[in-house]
């Protein structure tokens, strides 16, 4: 009865995280965006391969950095850089290239908009599709947000777009757990507005607005002519496991990166 028990205990402690127990799984975890635009299906494709099962879930990059530095998971993916407030033994390892990108719903007539316009939206000057040649309607702007710290595209979006300045919550900002749900949220909310990821936002329903007359494509992020491109990051801890190691080496060699790139996402080898 008592080996009983202790089987019961020991498998509730392994699915209380969420994931699976298997001995020769490698889990990972953390920023929507990567796990959207390449991550799931190169894990896929790794398993494949290796015969190692792979278990991977977004979540956003806080809750990827978290999970990692608690040793709930063996890696996890990151949208952003490190900043000071990241734990020194986590490693971030580039690994493709992303864009921040503006998504709309489909039905929306809008289809430009301008670096300054972006910056007014954000400071709450312009509330009102019709203030952008668009239909009469609120503005609802969607931003995902995290009470631990700056969650990927919070960062990229103060970084590249606001010049390092903070957005205004006003009356028409929604704030959402991560950046996959704010995704959703715009293919469902006709007047919705919100910042995301090029590698992720390609799959979704949305239209992703041009900036400055320039259309986020791969090819036009590749020729440096849409702005606001930045990297995509695996993190490891300070002495990952074996068979996580030959993950990330499988990500960076050029079979990895060329998987990533013949999904529509940025390899490293296609900005060089």
């Amino acid at each position: 009865m008592k080996n009983i028990l202790s089987i019961i205990i020991l498998l509730a402690f392994c699915f209380a995280g969420g994931y699976p127990l298997h001995a020769e799984m490698v889990t990972g975890s953390g920023c929507s965006v990567s796990n959207v635009g390449y991550l799931a299906e190169l894990a896929k494709e790794y398993e494949r391969r290796s015969g190692t099962k792979l278990f991977v879930k977004g979540g956003g990059s806080l809750i990827g950095i978290d999970d990692l530095r608690t040793g709930k998971v063996d890696f996890a993916a990151s949208c952003r850089g490190r900043i000071k407030d990241d734990p020194e033994s986590i490693k971030f390892v580039p690994v493709a290239w992303d864009a921040l990108v503006f998504m709309v719903h489909k039905a929306n007539p809008v289809e430009n908009i301008s670096q300054e316009q972006i910056k007014e939206i954000y400071r709450g000057e312009i509330m009102n599709w019709n203030q952008l040649q668009g239909e009469n309607g609120m503005i609802t702007v969607f931003m995902s947000k995290s009470h631990k710290g700056l969650s990927g595209v919070e960062f990229s979006l103060r970084e590249l777009a606001l010049q390092g300045k903070e957005p205004a919550v006003t009356n028409n900002t929604v704030l959402l757990a991560s950046t996959g749900i704010v995704e959703q949220m715009v293919e469902k909310t006709k007047g919705g507005f919100a910042a995301s990821g090029f590698s992720s936002a390609r799959r979704r329903d949305v239209k992703m607005l041009k900036i400055n007359g320039v259309e986020p494509t791969k090819g036009n992020i590749i020729a440096m002519k849409y702005p606001f491109k930045r990297p995509l990051y695996i993190l490891l801890p300070e002495n990952p496991k074996k068979e996580t190691k030959k993950f990330v080496d499988y990500i960076l060699s050029a079979e990895g990166q060329k998987f990533i790139s013949s999904l529509g996402a940025i390899s490293l080898l296609d900005i060089k």
